[in-house]
């Protein structure tokens, strides 16, 4: 069975995309109250055995860490991947939000998208939840990292994936790294049949 190891997704509750469905679902998260499969900070991934999973899930987790700890996590990536293993990395599009900003004229605390009953700003996009972080005290939640499509690619290709793919969605990244070009299995289980062929 294809084994997925689910960084800093806090809960099984949440769902990861179908693609992954019929592979084990591993939990990781820093956070104990979560109960999480493994219990470890994503920078001391290089901990654990290497060569363990066959995929990486990793939606709006590395916003949460320095700049200067992107390299222990992203090469912590590299390390529990199988040779053929691949990354998807899910991050807030800072630069999408830069220029409706810009020109909309609001302003960092006005409202700039409501999702789930919830009004978001700029700043909550920007710093982090600013209602989940109240409500929960924890500051694991503030975001202290921020990404547009190039610095994503530049940072997952210097940790080792040479292959990098990155879309756009609602002030969203979508990034699949991959540590080897992808298999025929691969490409057919993500839907990335025109892009590859455009390479």
């Amino acid at each position: 069975m294809k084994r997925v190891l689910n960084v800093g997704g806090a809960s099984k509750k949440v769902p990861i995309p179908a693609h992954y469905d019929g592979w084990d679902h591993v939990l990781l998260d820093i956070d104990p109250a979560d109960e999480a499969d493994v219990i470890c900070d994503a920078r001391t991934l290089t901990d654990l055995a290497a060569g363990q999973y066959d995929a990486i899930y990793c939606s709006h987790n590395l916003e949460h860490y320095w700049r200067h700890d992107l390299p222990a996590v992203l090469s912590g990536f590299v390390h529990v991947l199988h040779a053929t293993g691949f990354a998807e990395v899910l991050v807030p599009d800072l630069k999408a939000v830069f220029n409706d900003v810009l020109k909309s004229g609001i302003d960092l605390d006005d409202v700039l998208y409501r999702q789930s009953g919830y009004e978001i700003t700029p700043n909550d996009v920007i710093y982090g939840w600013g209602h989940q972080i109240e409500l929960s005290g924890n500051d694991f939640y503030a975001h202290k990292n921020s990404f547009t499509s190039k610095s994503l690619t530049n940072a997952l290709t210097a940790a080792g994936f040479p292959l990098v793919l990155i879309g756009t969605g609602f002030y969203e990244l979508h990034a699949l790294a991959f540590k080897s070009h992808p298999t025929a299995e691969q490409i057919e289980l993500l839907q990335i049949q025109s892009v590859i062929q455009g390479l």
